[in-house]
């Protein structure tokens, strides 16, 4: 049990590494020219990467058939919304200076802003009913609710990739990622 606690502890340290980087570069101005737009793409970045390794858990738990893995997809998940509510925030305050109309004209006027804007909103159904509690309440209707997670990823990536002007080897490699798991769950319930 204590062994179990301590690798909990160390994944609650992992995970929370990424902002520790960021305080960091922050206060050593390791942000290049613009630190504001370097922070915003960190945050959303890392959201991203959280909800990739979530999606990640469930076919690593069945190909290594070790179940003790599905203890950290929930964490995995709430470390997501973690960092992507960190990602709103700096967007609000720091680009639109809390102003809600600036925020309606820049989802309204912005094709990718509105795609983020849409996932993250999804994403809120799928927080609230995180809990053990909720999944016995819920019973089957959960797993419906949690679905939602295959499109969120999708528009989310879909995010990623439009605002990338420049290079999009990276977005991409995210994309075959998020493929792959898809097409192993496709797989999975095709052979059953």
């Amino acid at each position: 049990m204590q062994i179990k606690s301590m690798i909990k502890a160390i994944a609650h340290l992992a995970c929370f590494a990424p902002l520790g980087y960021l305080v960091y570069a922050v206060n050593n101005r390791l942000l290049g020219g613009d630190p504001q737009e370097s922070v915003l793409h960190l945050l959303g970045y890392w959201s991203m990467l959280f909800l990739l390794l979530c999606l990640t858990v469930t076919p690593l738990k069945q190909i290594t058939k070790q179940s003790q893995l599905l203890h950290y997809r929930r964490m995995l998940g709430l470390y997501c919304v973690f960092y992507l509510v960190l990602h709103l925030t700096m967007f609000f305050i720091f680009y639109l200076e809390s102003n809600l109309y600036l925020l309606w004209q820049e989802v309204v006027e912005r094709p990718y802003i509105t795609l983020g804007m849409a996932a993250s909103l999804m994403l809120i159904p799928l927080t609230v009913t995180s809990t053990k509690k909720m999944q016995r309440l819920l019973g089957r209707r959960w797993k419906k609710i949690h679905w939602m997670i295959y499109p969120i990823a999708l528009m989310a990536l879909g995010h990623f990739i439009w605002q990338s002007k420049a290079d999009l080897n990276e977005p991409l490699t995210y994309m075959a990622w998020l493929l792959i798991l898809l097409g192993y769950r496709l797989y999975r319930r095709f052979i059953r």
